[in-house]
């Protein structure tokens, strides 16, 4: 592939809770940004993906954010569990052939025990059986069942992020970052698609597998005149978001010990030299596949939906001022977050959260600061980590869960990324990716000084081991 130097980069990424629209320059630092609600649609017969409304705010931003700037490239960064049904001959401009459905509708529960008896086994595919659509392996297989005429229509099934590689260029691609990341579709011990796959019929609907990075060439002519950009923008395939926060570290680090902590909506632990052997399917542990094939072991939660969640059932609310004594108090009074607060996720995703303890005396984010603490430090021990514990991403606001984090990890460096957009400056790794300069900025976590802490730590992981043995 000939080496780039693109003028200025354009970054797509579309997270559960938000859209963003990042304008880089040469050396991906941001120059602005532009974001909206991502809102799911409820008026259709199941919830799905607002694709037009996305369609129209894209392109309304991306020529407002670039008016004045010549921009090179552009990729996507994309959530995952998300695929699109197309047909690649419709005269309708979406493509859709079904509307894109959104991961939290239960449509696990529809298609219950059917769907499990199909599902290949976790050693093949290292991807755990989730709740809601969760795995995008059981999206398909309910649409399949729900509207067998509309799905047998379908050219092709797109991952999320390659959907608007063809919205924007008209070119078809699979990509495994995507295909990879909890979906059922793939076998990671057979490097190939999945029995699934096969019992459903459905190989020849995915188009070639190519690399995130790779060039599905120019914005077609009508959408680099709605975006106002040059004709001769090149696109690149893009990438699942955690895997994105994790590539700028995999090319950097050369083979050292490290995890990554992407936090946001989901909080997701990707540790370098983790064993895939040691990866526990009943405790929202997986194995994502890198941007150049490598599985990678994976813990994870739903941290921002959880932390949200606590905060208002403790009578709290996000901006709340709060402080390392309001931790102290807690600790003090033996107040608990007992697991789980987020729709099934995480390490003990089947047991129903509840607090014990005077739950209001205490302040309610401080409590959701240190479960979620908790939590992060729970799953890096599941994960046997070893090596530097790099942080990104939402929690880096909150300086008291991070320094909680450092304090238990006392054995481990932990460090703050200074990059406030991971995601994307990995995602613009792919736009140059034979020059990458992928040096990581990074500084040393404060560490709180919290007393009992410790002993803290041990009964909170009785209580939340009890509370999954009742149910």
């Amino acid at each position: 592939m000939p080496i780039t130097q693109h003028s200025n980069t354009l970054i797509v990424d579309i997270g559960k809770t938000h859209v963003k629209v990042h304008l880089l320059d040469a050396g991906f630092t941001s120059i602005s940004s532009m974001q909206m609600k991502n809102k799911v649609v409820n008026s259709g017969e199941y919830p799905c993906v607002d694709a037009d409304g996305i369609w129209q705010w894209l392109t309304s931003s991306i020529r407002t954010l670039c008016r004045g700037y010549s921009v090179g490239a552009m990729t996507f960064t994309t959530h995952g569990a998300t695929a699109a049904l197309i047909d690649r001959n419709s005269s309708e401009p979406d493509g859709l052939v079904l509307p894109i459905l959104d991961y939290e509708f239960d449509c696990a529960a529809l298609v219950r025990p059917e769907y499990d008896q199909l599902r290949p086994e976790f050693e093949s595919t290292l991807s755990p059986s989730l709740p809601l659509g969760l795995n995008a392996g059981r999206q398909l297989y309910w649409l399949q069942q729900k509207y067998p005429q509309k799905f047998v229509s379908a050219t092709d099934i797109l991952m999320y992020p390659q959907y608007w590689a063809w919205r924007f260029t008209g070119t078809l691609c699979t990509e495994i970052t995507s295909l990879g990341c909890h979906t059922d579709l793939w076998s990671v011990a057979e490097n190939r698609y999945s029995s699934l796959v096969e019992h459903m019929g459905i190989e020849d609907k995915f188009p070639p597998i190519e690399p995130a990075y790779f060039e599905c060439g120019t914005l077609l002519p009508e959408v680099a005149e709605l975006c106002g950009l040059n004709s001769d923008c090149l696109f690149y395939s893009g990438i699942h978001d955690s895997n994105a926060s994790y590539l700028r570290y995999k090319l950097a680090l050369e083979g050292q010990p490290f995890t990554v902590i992407s936090t946001g909506t989901w909080t997701v632990l990707m540790n370098s030299q983790g064993k895939l052997d040691a990866l526990n399917e009943s405790r929202d542990m997986l194995a994502n596949i890198d941007a150049m094939g490598a599985p990678i072991a994976c813990a994870r939660f739903m941290g921002g939906r959880e932390f949200e969640e606590i905060c208002e059932q403790a009578g709290s609310w996000l901006g709340e001022q709060f402080d390392e004594t309001d931790v102290e108090r807690i600790i003090e009074q033996n107040v608990f977050a007992i697991p789980n607060f987020g729709a099934g996720s995480g390490p003990f995703g089947s047991a129903p959260g509840r607090f014990q303890g005077a739950v209001d005396k205490i302040s309610g984010i401080a409590l959701a600061t240190l479960y979620c603490a908790l939590m992060i430090d729970y799953q890096l021990d599941m994960l046997d980590a070893e090596g530097n514990i790099y942080i990104e991403g939402a929690f880096l606001k909150n300086p008291i869960l991070i320094g909680i984090v450092a304090q238990l990890r006392s054995n481990q460096r932990v460090l703050l990324s200074q990059d406030t957009t991971g995601t994307v400056t990995g995602a613009a790794q792919l736009t140059q990716w034979m020059q990458a300069n992928c040096e990581i900025v990074s500084e040393n976590a404060h560490t709180t000084a919290l007393s009992g802490l410790a002993q803290y730590r041990e009964a909170w992981r009785a209580l939340a081991q009890s509370n999954l043995g009742n149910i």
